[in-house]
């Protein structure tokens, strides 16, 4: 799969009351929480980005709760792809569980600027800095979770499993 779109830069640390504050966990609807993603760091940022934008941060990104209301605030908020230094491991597996690519690189971070505009191949590892006519190399995530993001996250990813086997019994 490849992903292209405008570089939104954050810094290390972004924890997930940052990314979805508190104040709106009592709703698990999609819409609603991204009208308000990311709103306590830039209160502009929904309005200001566009469908398929890229989020390139530091070290730690979705530290804090563990909250699935983070990477779904994000992912409806129309982030396509989140590049960091580092995740908080629990952010990590709420993102692929709901089919957002999630991908680490040591150096995009400091190789790249805000509204730059990336391309990613997330199949084989590849992201090109399109701005600054660049290219690194991630790891590419393993093919049984590119499967899960492809279907849009675990639970199509099983509904998908449970009708193969039916079909092999």
């Amino acid at each position: 799969m490849i992903i292209k779109g405008k570089i939104w830069k954050f810094k290390d640390n972004i924890d997930t009351d940052v990314i979805i504050p508190a104040r709106y966990l009592n709703t698990s609807d999609p819409k609603e929480l991204a009208l308000h993603c990311m709103e306590d760091y830039d209160s502009e940022f929904v309005k200001k980005m566009n469908q398929g934008d890229i989020i390139v941060a530091g070290r730690n990104f979705g530290c804090g709760s563990s909250r699935e209301h983070a990477p779904i605030a994000l992912k409806a908020a129309g982030v396509s792809c989140i590049i960091a230094q580092s995740f908080a491991r629990i952010f990590f597996r709420n993102a692929i569980n709901i089919g957002l690519p999630i991908f680490e690189s040591e150096e995009i971070i400091d190789q790249c600027s805000e509204g730059d505009l990336l391309e990613v191949d997330t199949v084989r590892g590849i992201i090109k800095n399109i701005n600054k006519d660049k290219t690194y190399k991630l790891n590419p995530l393993p093919a049984f979770i590119q499967n899960i993001i492809s279907l849009g996250g675990l639970r199509e990813y099983v509904k998908e499993e449970v009708k193969r086997r039916e079909g092999n019994v």
